[in-house]
């Protein structure tokens, strides 16, 4: 969906690091690592999103490192962008439809950290939650979002590991 509007993979994927969990930071050489493309591409990039306020470039430890700019006025829209571009907001509402009674959603793995690795790992937190209907909605929103989706159950969380809070209950 959004790779139609915004047809630079760098720029995409900056965008979904910065914006999928607003503590993400990172520096030119780490993300050229770790998107796997030249600092000169990167640079490019974070130039014109820093210049357009969509990012905040600060100093840590002598380096110049980034991050979304949550005061921006268009943050909260880009995010749930970034979500909708991801597929998010269908897996939200396709559990939420029949799964029982979720106490949390969350999201784990490479994209809680920012990196779009393609599998979205997803962790549903409650008691009594319908384990068949589960595998079948694995194969349903990958169809839907294109991408890989992979679905984790457990009654507690361990805070140590990186998540976002995508649904809590009240």
């Amino acid at each position: 969906m959004l790779n139609k509007l915004i047809t630079s993979k760098t720029r995409l994927r900056l965008l979904i690091k910065f914006f999928i969990n607003q503590a993400n930071s990172g520096y030119l050489n780490g993300l050229a690592s770790e998107f796997k493309e030249s600092s000169n591409s990167i640079r490019k990039e974070l130039n014109h999103l820093s210049e357009a306020g969509y990012l905040e470039k600060f100093k840590d430890q002598n380096k110049v490192a980034y991050k979304a700019n949550t005061n921006h006025p268009l943050f909260e829209i880009l995010q749930k962008v970034v979500y909708k571009h991801l597929g998010l907001e269908e897996i939200i509402e396709r559990v939420l439809e029949r799964m029982g009674p979720v106490n949390q959603i969350l999201l784990v793995g490479d994209y809680a950290k920012g990196l779009d690795s393609g599998n979205i790992e997803v962790m549903l937190i409650g008691s009594k939650l319908n384990t068949e209907y589960i595998q079948a909605l694995e194969e349903k929103i990958e169809s839907v979002i294109e991408r890989k989706v992979s679905f984790y159950l457990a009654t507690k969380y361990n805070p140590n590991q990186d998540s976002i809070i995508l649904y809590e209950s009240r």
